[in-house]
């Protein structure tokens, strides 16, 4: 008997020889698949915290019910709606500017023909990507330092006063953001010069004919050629939407900017870890989970109409 395989059929002798080739690629996931399901599936069922008004001693499930009580309270909370502020809007801006700095640097490093030089630039800024951010906020407290930090010390000698970057509200989120940026767009415009090398030469050489210079070349060919890519990183960034940044902002921020820098993942972090309101501290997760799975769900669906990318 044949299968059909979309508009392939294959013997079973062949489907068989096929699954045996194949079998030991399988195998090979079995480890990672056992720790998927450890660390990603079990954990799930502490989601039954957040509708409970748990006590550690009564196990996970020896709790009362309370239903949404505790989505109530965290809803009730002076500081909730201006958290998920503060975490929308450092998240959006630093999507917004990895997708275009990375754009931006690709563009710039294509220009470039000396290929040593070019290979300098590439690694210079590739590696912040590789260093934590436990590294990298001890570097930025001694940066930004208003008394011997070197960008405070270059403002004074423009005569301007110091910037409490990281103490100050005002400035805090915008310095998460560009921080975030810096760190991450030389390795985000890998996929952007991949992108490029994709783009037929014959259509600069017509343009040169044609009398287009560099940047109208870059507008009508460079630009266009890696729409779709631009279009679908932007479209699967927006799962992120949520995603303020946890590692960053906990080693860089403190009290005197919770108004303006504190996020979700730090709120849920405080809550449950220092001050012990599990049940509270699950329901905020939850709720960031759940409003994070409808972004993955329309962003993915953007991409399959927008891009024409699909998982499956």
């Amino acid at each position: 008997m044949l299968k059909s395989v979309g508009k392939r059929t294959l013997i079973p002798g062949v489907q068989k020889a096929k699954f045996l080739r194949e079998l030991p690629l399988h195998l090979m996931l079995i480890p990672a698949i056992i720790l998927v399901f450890i660390y990603s599936y079990l954990p799930m069922a502490g989601i039954s915290i957040a509708f409970q008004r748990f006590v550690p001693t009564n196990g996970l499930f020896g709790s009362p019910f309370v239903g949404l009580q505790n989505f109530r309270t965290l809803f009730s909370l002076p500081d909730t709606w201006q958290v998920i502020r503060n975490t929308i809007f450092i998240a959006f801006f630093k999507m917004l500017g990895g997708i275009i700095a990375p754009v931006v640097f690709a563009l710039v490093l294509n220009e470039i023909s000396n290929k040593p030089a070019r290979r300098t630039f590439q690694t210079m800024v590739y590696l912040p990507n590789f260093l934590s951010w436990i590294i990298l906020s001890g570097i930025f407290l001694d940066i930004l330092s208003p008394a011997r930090g070197i960008v405070n010390m270059g403002l004074s000698k423009l005569g301007m006063g110091p910037i409490f970057f990281l103490g100050d509200p005002k400035w805090f989120p915008f310095t998460m953001i560009l921080t975030d940026i810096w760190k991450g767009f030389g390795f985000g415009s890998v996929i952007y010069l991949a992108a490029l090398t994709s783009i037929d030469p014959s259509l600069y050489e017509s343009a040169v004919i044609d009398g287009a210079n560099r940047w109208e070349q870059t507008w009508h060919i460079t630009l266009p050629g890696i729409l779709s890519t631009i279009i679908l990183m932007t479209v699967l960034s927006m799962a992120n939407i949520l995603n303020g940044g946890f590692d960053q902002i906990f080693n860089m921020y403190n009290p005197a900017v919770y108004s303006t820098g504190d996020i979700l993942d730090t709120m849920i972090y405080r809550m449950g870890i220092q001050n012990a309101q599990f049940a509270v501290s699950t329901a905020a997760g939850f709720f960031k989970s759940g409003i994070s799975l409808v972004f993955i769900v329309v962003s993915y669906y953007l991409a399959d109409k927008l891009a024409g990318y699909r998982i499956f």
